[in-house]
């Protein structure tokens, strides 16, 4: 891709892709793994130290060791500083393409579906988006959905996520325009969650902490459906929350 002795180049061409608006930071070792493992085109790698790359790469990742060392340009830790705010412990970082946001909507509003789409509505917090992303890609959901503000590809999102929105669908949506299927919402005044079995054409609606869901897609809920949670608790953490539920559909889907 580039000259491995040459950090001066890198750091232009990392400069130069990172400028394009479809290009995702690809932050640390793990996610640069499940990038390629799941098929995402990257741009670039950089690396402080090639050798222990390659040493990390057949440790923990055989399957795509030649790849990475193919691609890696090793630069000074001052040049990744330079272009990752806060460098991974690992010392590596790439960019990668953003896979073309109409065709994963298209994927996510395509039925019949074979498992749930996790919608959060409104979420704040970047972290808990990228936990979220995790799970879904584990649990092998359809993708994830948010709404409001919050661009579920920011770089701390895709970071938390393990680079795992490579593996599922992402997507920021209006509320209005959610995928098609029945609207099941997590919510503290509706019925357990263990009454329900939840089928897979379902959109699986979470809240934020502090607000909930809002009250637009409380309205059009063809459920609210509750974890039961010890009294005098407030909440449980958002990607706890989806964890639970979407272990609760595949405890269902396995005794069909």
């Amino acid at each position: 891709m580039t000259n491995h002795d040459d950090p001066d180049l890198a750091l232009r061409q990392w400069r130069a892709a990172a400028a394009d608006p479809s290009t995702v930071l690809i932050d640390g070792f793990h996610a640069l793994k499940h990038t390629l493992r799941f098929g995402g085109e990257l741009r670039q790698i950089v690396t402080t130290d090639r050798s222990a790359l390659g040493e990390l790469s057949r440790a923990l990742a055989p399957d795509v060791a030649k790849a990475v060392l193919a691609a890696a340009v090793e630069v000074p830790p001052a040049v990744l500083r330079e272009v990752v705010a806060r460098p991974h412990p690992t010392g590596v970082a790439a960019l990668a393409v953003r896979p073309d946001p109409e065709l994963a909507l298209a994927r996510l509003s395509a039925l019949p579906r074979r498992a749930p789409v996790v919608v959060l509505d409104n979420p704040r917090n970047l972290g808990n988006v990228g936990a979220v992303v995790r799970l879904a890609a584990g649990f092998g959901v359809t993708g994830v959905v948010t709404t409001g503000d919050l661009d579920p590809w920011h770089p701390t999102v895709v970071r938390a996520g393990a680079g795992l929105h490579f593996a599922t669908d992402v997507a920021r949506l209006p509320a209005d325009r959610l995928p098609p299927g029945p609207l099941y919402v997590l919510d503290p005044e509706g019925e357990s969650i263990h009454s329900t079995r939840l089928p897979d054409q379902a959109l699986l609606v979470f809240g934020s902490e502090r607000h909930g869901v809002s009250e637009e897609l409380r309205s059009r809920a063809d459920a609210l459906l509750a974890i039961p949670m010890r009294p005098l608790v407030s909440s449980f953490n958002l990607a706890t929350s989806v964890g639970m539920g979407l272990f609760h559909w595949q405890a269902h889907t396995a005794t069909r």
